[in-house]
């Protein structure tokens, strides 16, 4: 296929894509032009139209966010027809496994080594390990204070005293995943890269001190 041929036909697909996505949230091509609109980019009903009937060979990429935000959809997956083509033309004369094309697109591919520090592939790395680090911090926290308070509902002593003492078990875990966050909060600084805002419930991670009991938090 040639590049004009690819382009067109890779158009086509996210049209397709889009239709299918705008069917499926019940919404009419009105709504979603409306609901353009409504975030700032103009995208009229005719032109919709155009689209899902292929009569346009390319679509903005501006465009192309704002719609899949009306449609609630991931944008990637209006690229790639995951679940419904087991192969796709990433690429001019490329053709790929849909999910490879998706993992390629997002730089999930897999790596036989890490990637060179400082390059694309290695900030996407660090960021994806750090949303790892952030939800273990959140679950320790949230079964630190669900044991804790557990305990604190119990009359019974003995019951009270066993739980009180797996409560401080799950908190030492909890200081430890935040501590290990906080230092990889700060190694991203060093590489010159700005770690994400944390979670209210996390926000406590970059003061000075880490609470030691979850009822600190």
């Amino acid at each position: 296929m040639t590049h004009d041929g690819w382009a067109a036909a890779f158009t086509a697909r996210v049209a397709q894509a889009i239709r299918e996505a705008r069917k499926a949230a019940g919404l009419t091509m009105g709504e979603v032009a409306q609901g353009c609109t409504d975030r700032g980019l103009e995208i009229t009903e005719h032109a919709l139209k155009n689209l899902e009937l292929g009569r346009k060979a390319s679509l903005p990429l501006a465009d192309f966010v704002v719609l899949a935000d009306v449609l609630d959809v991931p944008p990637v997956t209006l690229l790639f027809p995951l679940g419904t083509s087991a192969t796709v033309e990433a690429l001019p004369g490329r053709t790929t496994s849909t999910w490879d094309a998706l993992a390629w697109f997002t730089g999930e591919t897999p790596l036989d080594e890490p990637a060179a520090e400082g390059t694309a592939r290695n900030a996407l790395d660090q960021f994806r390990h750090h949303g790892d680090l952030v939800a273990a911090a959140m679950t320790s926290y949230a079964l630190a204070r669900e044991r804790r308070r557990t305990a604190s509902t119990t009359l019974d002593r003995a019951r009270r005293a066993t739980l009180l003492q797996r409560a401080e078990g799950y908190e030492e875990h909890a200081y430890e995943d935040a501590q290990e966050l906080r230092a990889y909060r700060e190694r991203m600084r060093q590489r010159g890269l700005t770690p994400p805002a944390l979670p209210d419930e996390l926000r406590f991670v970059d003061q000075p001190d880490i609470p030691t009991d979850a009822g600190e938090i």
